[in-house]
């Protein structure tokens, strides 16, 4: 009995030794695939750097101009009076994803489909929906504290995930950018409001959550300004019946323009004021709006045909009814201004991001420096 009882605790002592082999080797193999991981952040970040780049990543905060409907649950069931293709393709010509080819970094993926994956995460992703608003309430979908909400948690699952030291190089070496405002401006003249103190409220909460960004390690910083939603189709078909002195000399609503220019004045000199408090950061302002007025008034200088009406859409400036359906959009969309109701097409994006990153065709469209010399 005494000799069956040992060659069974030897046997046992056996299999603990196996079980805990195993279990180092595991642990082992997962601590070296990690250290390579890392490794392979930093390799990412040598290559980028001797292509002129210095950023990792691209992460997006913002309404239709950074999402086509992606991000935003049950969005075709919910997508009230805005298109529900606000896009004229997949989002591959929206202007964040144009600046990040110029970057050398990956479209960023939208946040729902990510799963909490690491690889997802540092790859870049986008937390907009089509219907974000900068004021939290109401019917918004993603509003701008929802969205920071969700980045903070990202950056808190790098700081997990990585560590500490690698996780602040890679969020300081990453981008950040800001795109709201448009549908703000829609709703609250949608109730007949349009407030003059409207501007500041906004800019105001835009700076606060800039503010918030930069506290969690975020050092680089773009923040688009509205295109002139006085130009846009929509707003055109909303205000045709109205008199000449509504409108301004390229035939926009003067009165939606002005609270718009209104809104990008504060928030560049928002920008100017973060940059001289917070020394650490690099933030840019980028005119929109400067832009799609070139455009909108010598559209044919940039190849444009239709300077008024959506390509896609039905009804007065095809706008009454936004996009819902590819099928009734226009056959030529490169010689369009407008996509749908608020929305520029890709052509118009690419001049836009092209004056972004390099001030060109539209000079000092991004201030106090083009988003190329940002991330370098």
């Amino acid at each position: 009995m005494h000799v069956i009882i040992k060659k069974l605790a030897l046997g046992f002592d056996h299999m603990t030794l196996g079980v805990a082999m195993e279990l180092r080797s595991a642990v082992l193999f997962k601590s070296l695939f990690f250290t390579a991981y890392v490794t392979l952040i930093g390799l990412l970040g040598l290559s980028l750097a001797a292509q002129g780049s210095s950023i990792t990543a691209m992460y997006l905060l913002g309404d239709s101009s950074v999402d086509c409907g992606l991000n935003a649950l049950f969005y075709p069931l919910l997508h009230r009076n805005f298109s529900i293709i606000p896009c004229d393709s997949d989002g591959t010509n929206l202007l964040p994803h144009l600046l990040a080819e110029k970057m050398g970094v990956p479209h960023s993926q939208p946040w729902y489909n990510q799963n909490g994956s690491i690889e997802a995460i540092l790859n870049g992703l986008s937390f907009g929906s089509p219907q974000a608003t900068i004021v939290s309430g109401g019917q918004s979908h993603q509003s701008l504290n929802q969205q920071l909400r969700q980045v903070l948690d990202t950056l808190q699952l790098l700081r997990l995930q990585l560590g500490l030291d690698t996780a602040r190089h890679f969020i300081q070496s990453s981008l950040f950018y800001f795109s709201f405002g448009e549908v703000d401006f829609i709703l609250d003249s949608s109730r007949g409001k349009n407030n003059l103190k409207f501007p500041q409220l906004l800019a105001s909460q835009m700076s606060v959550a800039i503010r918030n960004l930069h506290e969690a390690g975020a050092k680089k910083i773009v923040c688009m300004g509205i295109l002139p939603l006085g130009c846009t189709p929509r707003v055109l078909s909303q205000w045709r019946d109205s008199p000449a002195a509504v409108y301004d000399e390229k035939g926009c609503v003067k009165e939606m323009n002005e609270l718009v220019v209104n809104y990008n004045e504060l928030m560049e000199k928002q920008i100017v004021m973060l940059n001289e408090q917070l020394g650490d950061a690099r933030m840019v302002f980028c005119d929109a709006y400067k832009g799609m007025m070139e455009i909108i008034g010598n559209p044919r200088r940039y190849g444009f045909e239709e300077s008024r009406s959506a390509c896609c859409g039905l009804g007065s400036y095809n706008a009454s009814i936004g996009c819902v359906a590819k099928e009734i959009a226009c056959g030529r969309v490169r010689r369009h201004v407008w996509w749908d109701l608020y929305n520029p097409t890709g052509a118009v994006n690419s001049l836009l991001a092209n004056s972004a990153w390099r001030d060109r065709p539209f000079s000092s469209f991004c201030r106090p420096s083009a988003i190329e010399d940002l991330v370098k």
